[in-house]
């Protein structure tokens, strides 16, 4: 058999483009990090989220991207998580144009993931950082969390850039 037609292979970008808008999420967080002198780093994930008994769609979405893990949650839920700066970046790439929900969210996550790839972290200007923070905001600001959300304040903490 030959390669998918690119129709299909729209069709299939923007099926995944709805899924993520109605059952994933885009995150940016900062996770604190024992090894290396830092002590922090900046992780980007999308993640796909299904109940256990309908995984297969997640399984599909997998083999589409070539990218993410499945793992199995303890209430009945599976996930799809895609992490890295690169990889967040090129699947938001294919997706983007048929996101409509999460849009603002996507925009963010692209464009702290562009900052994330291009730059070691050590290399970060202040004003980069602050930049990443605003992005963290964003992204937050429309995500349902159901955990306390990190201040503008906490962040810039996590980050040393308070006064």
């Amino acid at each position: 058999m030959g390669s998918r037609s690119k129709i299909a292979k729209e069709f299939d970008r923007a099926y995944i483009a709805g899924f993520l808008d109605g059952d994933g999420s885009l995150m940016l967080q900062i996770k604190k990090r024992k090894d290396g002198n830092i002590g922090i780093r900046f992780m980007p994930t999308i993640c796909f989220y299904q109940d256990t008994r309908h995984e297969k769609t997640l399984y599909w979405i997998q083999e589409v991207l070539g990218i993410g893990y499945l793992s199995k949650r303890n209430d009945g839920m599976t996930e799809l998580r895609i992490n890295g700066f690169r990889q967040v970046r090129n699947i938001l790439n294919l997706l983007s144009p048929y996101i409509r929900f999460k849009k603002l969210q996507s925009d963010a996550l692209k464009n702290a993931c562009e900052i994330l790839s291009d730059t070691k972290f050590k290399m970060l200007s202040k004003e980069k950082l602050k930049e990443l923070v605003n992005y963290i905001l964003v992204i937050q600001s429309e995500n349902y969390i159901t955990k306390k959300k990190k201040t503008r304040e906490e962040l810039l903490a996590m980050l040393g850039l308070t006064p």
